[in-house]
């Protein structure tokens, strides 16, 4: 199982931390350590003083596909949820600022929460558009619609299967919107689609 991600595809928070929107979707990747589900615990690590949670849809591939055309990668995925993205802001500042890789800042063990996964079906609203949003001990954090993704969906499957064969149990994590912040110890994070919460995640 690959875990492929998918960097500032949302403009808002590109700006909240002072990036330059891609020209091209910024991919990255964590290795399947790097899960965490079923509302199991997350435990902060040592390493970082700063790790921040962003909140984004995750998809799930359903069969093997490689150059997959924009009009047919729909038929790629049928199940979504919503994942945390944890990154440790600090190390990533400083690999930045070194010109080096970001691995150890995104890739650590568990720093991909995952949660419940539904049918595609169930996720879109009337509008065509999937809602979802994180709550930090009982207040909204971060809020964002599908359509507000710099690159759609349906675009970000055809271009991560120019480089990487897609296949069955794929997680593609899509880019979190705007309200990234800081975790600490005692937190209680939950991730909603719509209005049915999907993620629940304790800090210790």
């Amino acid at each position: 199982m690959k875990i492929i991600c998918i960097g500032r595809n949302y403009a808002a928070h590109a700006a909240e931390l002072n990036n330059p929107i891609p020209e091209t979707p910024l991919i990255f990747m964590k290795p399947d350590t790097a899960v965490l589900k079923d509302n199991k615990a997350f435990y902060h690590p040592e390493f970082s003083t700063d790790i921040h949670h962003e909140i984004e849809l995750v998809l799930r591939i359903c069969k093997p596909g490689k150059h997959i055309a924009v009009e047919f990668a729909s038929k790629y995925y049928n199940q979504v949820t919503v994942g945390i993205d944890f990154t440790a802001r600090d190390l990533q500042s400083d690999l930045k600022k070194k010109g080096q890789p970001w691995e150890i800042a995104k890739a650590f063990d568990h720093s991909a929460v995952i949660g419940k996964f539904i049918p595609i079906s169930e996720a879109y609203k009337t509008d065509g558009e999937i809602e979802f949003s994180l709550l930090k001990n009982g207040a909204q954090v971060q809020h964002g619609f599908s359509g507000q993704m710099i690159t759609s969906i349906d675009a970000l499957i055809s271009y991560v299967s120019q480089f990487f064969t897609l296949q069955t149990g794929d997680l593609i994590f899509t880019g979190t919107p705007k309200g990234v912040g800081q975790i600490k110890t005692g937190d209680l994070l939950e991730g909603f689609l719509g209005e049915q919460k999907l993620l629940s995640c304790e800090i210790k």
